[in-house]
């Protein structure tokens, strides 16, 4: 087999969409760890273009973005598939990730950096509103997002099972709760009771030291802009 190497960051979620898919395909990989602040030669060797985590590097050939790894993963390691076999079927996923990736990016940093106040009860709002179509929509009464098994959806939104979580206390705001919306509350818990997803999470206390010292740098710079 030719050798497989991971670049990325302990803190990124884009990093651990990456691993649990290699974890899932059973794949052996090297993970190199990059310091985003000294980023190492190969980093921007390999991604001279973007110059960010994640990169996999398979025999040689770098491939970046992480969305784009999980495809190339599904495709050269078609074992354990990610994506349902129905055509219909693997595009209703790739809608909604690309749904969430389009619909809530700026929308969740937009609250992640939020304090007390309109902008902040604006950006709750939205959230809550996009998540409620995800639930009713996407989700519905299954287990997983493609049904009872882990697929290319549940990987895709594996940030709001740990990151969210940890960015919600930050904030001081409970969005997703079994009161609130409890079909994404319980399928949190099923995503987090897998092996292989339970042992490549970061740690809790360290990431939400690193998430509180990230968010109080953005919220005085966007005081100074102020």
């Amino acid at each position: 087999m030719e050798e497989v190497k991971l670049y990325g960051f302990w803190a990124s979620p884009f990093s651990h969409r990456v691993i649990w898919s290699l974890k899932l395909k059973g794949v052996n990989y090297d993970y190199i760890e990059e310091d985003l602040s000294n980023k190492s030669q190969a980093l921007l060797q390999y991604n001279p273009v973007h110059k960010k985590i994640p990169v996999l590097v398979h025999g040689g050939k770098p491939i970046a973005e992480s969305s784009v790894i999980l495809e190339y993963i599904e495709e050269v390691w078609p074992e354990n598939p990610l994506l349902p076999k129905d055509a219909y079927e693997r595009a209703m996923a790739r809608f909604w990730i690309k749904f969430v990736e389009e619909k809530a990016g700026l929308t969740f940093y937009g609250f992640y950096k939020s304090t007390p106040g309109e902008e902040q009860e604006k950006a709750t709002k939205e959230i809550m509103e996009i998540l409620k179509v995800v639930e009713e929509k996407a989700l519905g009464d299954k287990k997983f997002f493609g049904g009872d098994k882990l697929g290319l959806v549940d990987i895709s939104f594996g940030w709001l099972a740990h990151w969210f979580q940890f960015t919600q206390k930050l904030v001081g705001i409970q969005v997703i709760e079994p009161t609130t919306l409890p079909k994404l509350h319980a399928w949190i818990n099923n995503f987090k009771q897998i092996p292989f997803i339970k042992e490549n999470l970061p740690d809790g206390e360290k990431l939400l030291v690193h998430l509180k010292n990230l968010r109080e740098w953005l919220i005085a710079e966007k005081n100074l802009k102020n």
